[in-house]
């Protein structure tokens, strides 16, 4: 098991209530075990700034800062079909070994909440590739 990481790393899951893989992340010998850095009390600290979001650019800046330090991959895009509440912005955070399903699935819930919290950040995605998003 690989554990000469160099920083603190997230507290396993009950067994039986979580898919993550953390064990065989640990076990791989070039894994990306940066997830592994997303402690709870990490993960309440971003799901806090994920909560209160500010901007559009915001919410880039942080999905990118998100994939630079924890590997973690998602999208967030209007549906392809006609978006009438915010059941229609796609939030999609992508499988991976070590991320958790809980957060998985609590990150698009912060994120809506900020969306729902301030609607520009809304009207600014649905305007991202729509036909004034060139502007």
């Amino acid at each position: 098991m690989n554990t000469d990481v160099p920083f603190p790393i997230r507290t396993e899951c009950p067994p039986g209530t979580c898919v993550c893989e953390r064990d065989a992340l640990l076990a791989a010998p070039q894994g990306d075990v940066r997830i592994l850095r997303l402690t709870r009390t990490e993960e309440k600290k971003l799901l806090e700034r994920l909560e209160n979001l500010t901007s559009l650019s915001d919410l880039r800046h942080m999905q990118a800062r998100i994939e630079q330090q924890l590997g973690v991959r998602m999208t967030i895009t209007p549906s392809p079909n006609e978006v009438r509440s915010l059941r229609g912005i796609a939030i999609l955070v992508l499988e991976q070994p070590g991320l958790c399903r809980k957060t998985r699935q609590a990150i698009p819930a912060a994120i809506r909440k900020s969306m729902d919290q301030r609607p520009e950040i809304t009207f600014d995605l649905l305007n991202e590739g729509g036909l004034f998003g060139a502007l």
